[in-house]
């Protein structure tokens, strides 16, 4: 599986300087993949829709993330904006980037 997070927006935003983490799970300590696949879990992430975790307002200075998917041939994408509300989104976002 290839998971990759990006960031955008927030304050002190530069796009040239904000790359994309990218992970592919195989390549993980067993350890790292089993809480990918927990964190993973516990947000029915595959069961959302891309927009079901938007917040009804915006703003520049909010940070926007976008997680996308792939698992053989599906991707499956959802974006959401600080600040993050649900938990266990909050602790996916946190442990992806710490893989970094």
């Amino acid at each position: 599986m290839r998971i990759q997070l990006t960031m955008e927006g927030g304050i002190a935003f530069f796009p040239g300087l904000n790359k994309p983490i990218i992970v592919d799970t195989e390549a993980l300590s067993q350890h790292d993949q089993a809480e990918v696949q927990r964190l993973l879990q516990e947000t029915h992430f595959f069961e959302l829709s891309d927009n079901a975790l938007a917040p009804s307002y915006e703003g520049a200075d909010r940070q926007r993330y976008t997680i996308t998917i792939e698992d053989d041939d599906t991707s499956h994408i959802l974006r959401l904006v600080d600040p993050i509300q649900n938990p266990h989104f909050q602790a996916l976002v946190q442990y992806l980037r710490q893989l970094r």
